[in-house]
């Protein structure tokens, strides 16, 4: 079970979760269930109506940025 202490959130992705309405506990529940794609640098976790873009980094998930699909 991850927690928020297990992500890295770069700002970028902070923008993007304040401007989307994405919550810390939907990008956790992406990792956990969402349907993974490997990207050229790193992974695409698309759960639900939206996705997060991460790469992992030893325990730790570095998140890239978020989106809504569609």
């Amino acid at each position: 079970m991850l927690t928020e202490d297990d992500l890295i959130v770069t700002r970028h992705a902070q923008e993007k979760m304040h401007v989307e309405g994405i919550s810390v506990e939907q990008i956790i529940t992406a990792l956990e269930r969402g349907s993974k794609y490997q990207q050229t640098d790193g992974i695409l976790a698309i759960y639900s109506y939206y996705s997060v873009a991460y790469k992992k980094l030893g325990t730790k998930y570095l998140i890239k940025t978020v989106f809504i699909n569609g």
